[in-house]
């Protein structure tokens, strides 16, 4: 009996422990895939981000040179530092930058000469932990905290043993402690702060520090027993004991030295090794994960998706701090003082409106709730709704889409902001144009309300603003509705039609528009720019997010919007430059993807392949939602079609796998496609889970045979955010064969204005 006994008490272990590594999602995340980038051509433009979910700050390797976008690109094989980043987009250079790099041997402190040789079989690149050894036998280990990390350099044995401090392309200041193995210090670099703005850092070692002096990377003067510089591209170095294995923790504020060591102490005090920190960064990322179990899928199924659920969930940035008392303030990078709150950058609502943002809403919605009240006090602050932070406003690419995060979190029960006010904040947005870039304010606002369209040529993207400011307009006029304000319903009303304006009958697309009224002569539909943005005429014609049945109507009907559709796949996938003059990298991913004119590497198609629900062929949606996720997403350094973009790109597949995608936000819709797995487990906030049951579901059986909700029959081409926040089990068969006949009726269809 006893022997029985303790068998029993083994096998619960056993089972136990397995459990618990089924839950360990870290091990499928690769946080190398899409770093195989460069100008010509990327595949994803990411670096290794070592951080935790939506952390101030991230650490990655350098390839890349001071002050280059491309931080680090997979082809290369040698590493120069190790950084303290932010950097959502290559294109987009970093802020608060500083690093650290070991060298044996010599002191080196030149970037060029100092970097080292590795090679990729002896890297390890987890959301929790980066390690790489270099070929000169250095291993540089790493995990984070939300506004530090904790590293680890091991030094060969018997050899000289410094670390490099490097203080970046601009201002820093550096206070050496030799007493107290400690570096304090600020940088200075970034775009569009306020002057005197610093990113203050302390950095503790647990090896006394031998030998220490300052530097500056402009000439690569070294002064040593220096213990203090300040100035352009001042830095440190510090000498350890020969061979040494040295435990690194550091921590940044944006508010103070003495905030940066209280995120020191709060983040990282008790963690006594990097063992300690790796545990919990992966006990947090596991949580964070955890929000969508998916079951039945390959081991590369689960990777890619785990992957990309990684990037999707590292923007917006945290940009506040705790307090003493652990109440949350922040410096604002809006007018340079510091404020009670909570606030977020690091992010282009161009991109992440459509998907990331919609995915933060079902799985954050905690976060989601702080953030829509960040973006007014970011208006009280500056004057302006944010359209691109980073982390102060810059207005880049179009439209005015923190209208849309806004309508969209209300419309799903977010209501942790006054509605008036948004309106209010949105008016100004849309009847004046701003200091900054195009999206800041309206570009072309004034000919927008007195033609109905913006005209073309006066204003560069003129057809591709039209559209997205109509879909605002939409965004508006259904948050005045939701909320029962008249005045703004009346204003905005109008607007949200105007995409008509801009669709040509007799060419049968949306087109470029003079100001007197003609359409814009030698029309091309594959020719980029002008007056579209990141595209052509084939891109552009499906941006009607609020109206899709509006569209269908203009275009003829059903039978010749999925011709159109169907067109977009069979053309030839050829490009004519247009107006940008030569080859982008954009279009060289639309060539490379071979899938007609269909260009997944940006923005504004990646909805197009669920219009098919719209229009009675809601089994077109699930083939092609199905073969984008196949061939142009995988978990490796080649993993995405296109650049990442802030979480969207990777959204998009996290939506797409789970089985939907949100088309049109604002409506609280979620539109069905083909899910990627045979279970998925949505595990919401509010303590429900929603269950996705594809048990028959494979590579072969992508097409939906019949569906039920929770039991009773469901023909729908839609999901409801309100259904699955209570939780259920949505149960599909799967079949390799469409059903022609199901989810054809009207109530069937998702949300369009038009009826």
């Amino acid at each position: 009996m006893k022997i029985k006994f303790i068998a029993f008490l083994f096998i619960c272990f056993l089972a136990k422990n397995l459990s618990a590594q089924e839950r360990d999602l870290v091990h499928y995340v690769n946080t190398l895939q899409g770093t195989n980038s460069k100008h010509e051509l990327t595949r994803g433009n990411t670096y290794p981000t070592t951080a935790l979910p939506f952390g101030m700050h991230t650490w990655s390797p350098q390839t890349g040179k001071n002050g280059d976008g491309w931080k680090y690109q997979y082809f290369k094989d040698k590493i120069r530092g190790f950084q303290q980043a932010h950097q959502c987009s290559s294109w987009t250079r970093d802020y608060a930058v500083f690093s650290l790099m070991p060298m044996i041997d010599n002191l080196v402190v030149d970037e060029d000469k100092r970097e080292t040789k590795f090679s990729h079989a002896n890297e390890v690149a987890k959301p929790n932990y980066y390690k790489v050894k270099f070929d000169n036998e250095v291993i540089t280990e790493i995990s984070p905290s939300e506004r530090g990390a904790h590293l680890r350099f091991t030094y060969p044995k018997g050899k000289k043993s410094f670390l490099v401090l490097d203080g970046y392309i601009r201002l820093s200041g550096i206070q050496i402690h030799p007493k107290e193995n400690k570096i304090t210090g600020w940088v200075n670099n970034g775009e569009g702060f306020k002057k005197g703005w610093k990113s203050y850092f302390v950095i503790q070692f647990d090896q006394p520090i031998k030998a220490y002096g300052t530097w500056e990377n402009k000439k690569n003067t070294i002064n040593p027993d220096s213990v203090s510089a300040e100035g352009l591209g001042k830095g440190a170095y510090i000498e350890f004991k020969a061979g040494a294995k040295v435990q690194v923790k550091t921590a940044s504020s944006y508010i103070s030295l003495e905030q940066a060591e209280l995120n020191l102490k709060t983040e990282l005090g008790k963690d006594k090794n990097l063992e300690q920190t790796k545990a919990n960064a992966a006990a947090v990322w596991n949580k964070s994960l955890g929000k969508v179990v998916v079951e039945g899928g390959s081991q590369a199924d689960m990777e890619t998706f785990y992957s990309c659920f990684f990037r999707a969930s590292l923007f917006s940035r945290k940009f506040y701090e705790l307090d003493k008392n652990g109440k949350p303030y922040y410096f604002s990078p809006y007018d340079g003082k510091v404020h009670e709150g909570y606030m977020y950058t690091d992010t282009g609502f161009w991109d992440t409106f459509r998907a990331q943002f919609p995915l933060n809403s079902l799985l954050q919605p905690e976060m989601h709730g702080r953030y829509m009240q960040a973006m007014l006090d970011a208006y009280d602050q500056c004057g302006w709704l944010p359209s691109w932070s980073f982390p102060s406003e810059a207005g880049s690419m179009i439209g005015n889409h923190a209208i849309s995060l806004l309508t969209d979190a209300w419309a799903k029960g977010i209501r942790t902001f006054d509605p008036n006010k948004a309106l209010q904040a949105y008016l100004h947005e849309a009847t004046n144009k701003g200091p900054w870039g195009p999206a800041n304010g309206r570009d072309g606002w004034r000919e927008y309300y007195q033609l109905g369209y913006v005209p073309y040529p006066k204003y560069r993207e003129a057809t591709a603003k039209t559209l997205e400011y109509a879909y605002d307009d939409y965004c508006a006029y259904e948050l005045a509705k939701m909320t029962g304000n008249k005045f703004y319903m009346d204003i905005f009303e109008r607007q949200m039609y105007n995409y008509k304006n801009v669709y040509n009958p007799a060419t049968r697309f949306m087109q470029g528009k003079l100001e007197s009224g003609k359409w814009a002569p030698n029309f091309d539909p594959i020719a980029w720019g002008g007056a579209f943005t990141e595209g052509n005429a084939w891109h552009w014609q499906w941006s009607v997010f609020q109206d899709t049945k509006g569209l269908i109507n203009m275009m003829g009907g059903d039978k010749n919007f999925t011709s159109k559709l169907d067109s977009v796949f069979t053309e030839p996938n050829k490009v004519n430059v247009g107006s940008y003059g030569g080859m982008i990298h954009e279009m060289t991913e639309m060539v490379a993807a071979d899938m007609g004119q269909y260009a997944h590497g940006n923005q504004p198609i990646q909805h197009m392949v669920y219009l098919y629900n719209y229009a009675k062929q809601p089994w077109k949606a699930q083939f092609h939602a199905r073969e984008v996720m196949k061939k142009l997403y995988d978990a490796t350094e080649n993993g995405y079609p296109g650049d990442e973009d802030q979480g969207q790109t990777s959204s998009w597949y996290v939506l797409s796998a789970i089985g939907f995608y949100s088309v049109t936000p604002g409506t609280g819709e979620y539109v069905i496609g083909s899910p990627k797995f045979k279970k998925t487990t949505i595990n919401l906030e509010n303590g429900q889970k929603f269950i996705i049951d594809a048990a028959t579901n494979n590579d072969e059986n992508v097409y939906i045979k019949s569906a039920t909700l929770n039991g009773k029959p469901y023909f729908h081409n839609f999901l409801t955010h309100a259904d699955i926040l209570k939780g259920g089990v949505l149960k599909l068969e799967m079949d390799n064969q469409p059903a022609l006949n199901r989810g054809l009726a009207d109530e069937d269809k998702p949300f369009s204005l038009s009826k």
